[in-house]
């Protein structure tokens, strides 16, 4: 299959099942640890871009450190280029799985996408 990378926290249990999905189908994998290793604001530009999805689908909503900073209602008023930095220097602020083979992206796992997308 194809090479691909995926950003990914190794505790995470949807990256677990993403990563275990993504080898049983045979693709070869760079797993890439999110919190120490978090994409630059270039390589999150490019994933966004590549994604079709809108900036504000790479933010872990769900997560603490999202919460704590209230994220919610600061992210209107920042730039894309402000967001972009935000997310770059905090890995745990970006949702995962991102998974991606240099063109492609997912954000997430969700079992029908990966198929659709990596299957």
């Amino acid at each position: 299959m194809s090479k691909l990378t995926v950003y990914q926290y190794a505790k995470c249990g949807t990256c677990r099942k993403a990563v275990k999905w993504l080898e049983a189908a045979g693709h070869d994998l760079t797993q890439i640890p999110i919190f120490e290793e978090p994409p630059t604001v270039e390589e999150l530009a490019s994933l966004v871009e590549n994604s079709g999805l809108e900036l504000k689908k790479f933010f872990n909503t769900s997560g603490e450190v999202y919460k704590e900073m209230n994220l919610k209602d600061q992210l209107k008023g920042m730039s894309r280029e402000e967001q972009l930095q935000l997310l770059a220097s905090n890995g745990r602020l970006i949702k995962r799985p991102i998974v991606t083979d240099g063109s492609k992206v997912t954000v997430g796992f969700k079992e029908e996408q990966f198929q659709e997308t990596w299957g």
